[in-house]
């Protein structure tokens, strides 16, 4: 395996946290942020253009059932408006 060198700096009491955490765990503090840093890029939040592509996919799946359910609403409401018209015919006197 090629590898790359990472350095960073932190202060004197965390990298003798650091260095304990990894002796205690049987590891080296590398392998343990090796370890640290790819589990947190899984499960860091997303950018803001692969959020905007997650919400377009779920828009692009939501929008043809919200067009069939406004359809069923407005046929709903013209069958509501026939029965009422139909009702104050009913009841209107013969001229």
């Amino acid at each position: 395996m090629q590898t790359e060198r990472v350095t960073f700096l932190t202060s004197p009491d965390h990298k003798a946290a650091l260095d304990a955490f990894a002796r205690a765990s049987g590891i080296s503090v590398g392998h343990m942020l090796r370890e640290a840093s790819s589990q947190y890029m899984a499960e860091a939040p997303l950018g803001d253009e692969a959020d905007l592509a997650l919400l377009i996919a779920e828009l692009n799946d939501a929008v043809p059932q919200m067009r069939a359910d406004i359809r069923a609403a407005v046929a709903a409401i013209e069958m509501a408006n026939a029965r009422v018209d139909a009702l104050l015919a009913a009841d209107k006197p013969a001229s």
